[in-house]
């Protein structure tokens, strides 16, 4: 039986969070570009290290609760960063890749992580 989160299977939880995070990361970005008004390129940064890191939250906290969701948790997470990647043309000239691909790995490491949490909090509470 698949544990599921807030009633949700890990997939879903996976998408919703993607899909809520990257708005987020649109506000946020649009935000600190209107406070700081440096052509953008601090606020982007800032709002992109604040996204990778609600990325990452997520999934650990998904793959601790569901360790067999660890292999599809951060591709569906990352999936406007993944999709940015191809559609956005100046997505490998400009510094924004570096963010975005160090997110994915920081995603990666916290599933990871959250899974191997997970396994052992569930293997301490099965009866032997």
């Amino acid at each position: 039986m698949k544990k599921q989160l807030f009633g949700l299977p890990s997939w879903g939880l996976s998408l919703i969070a993607g899909v809520l995070i990257t708005i987020l990361l649109i506000v946020i970005g649009s935000l600190l570009e209107t406070i700081l008004g440096r052509g953008g390129e601090v606020g982007e940064g800032i709002g992109y290290i604040i996204y990778a890191i609600a990325i990452a939250t997520v999934c650990f906290f998904i793959c601790r609760n569901d360790p067999s969701s660890v292999w599809y948790v951060p591709i569906l997470c990352n999936v406007g960063g993944i999709i940015s990647a191809f559609v956005e043309p100046n997505f490998w000239i400009t510094s924004m890749w570096i963010f975005i691909c160090s997110g994915w790995i920081l995603s990666v490491i916290s599933a990871i992580i959250g899974a191997i949490l997970g396994k052992k909090s569930f293997n301490s509470t099965v009866p032997r």
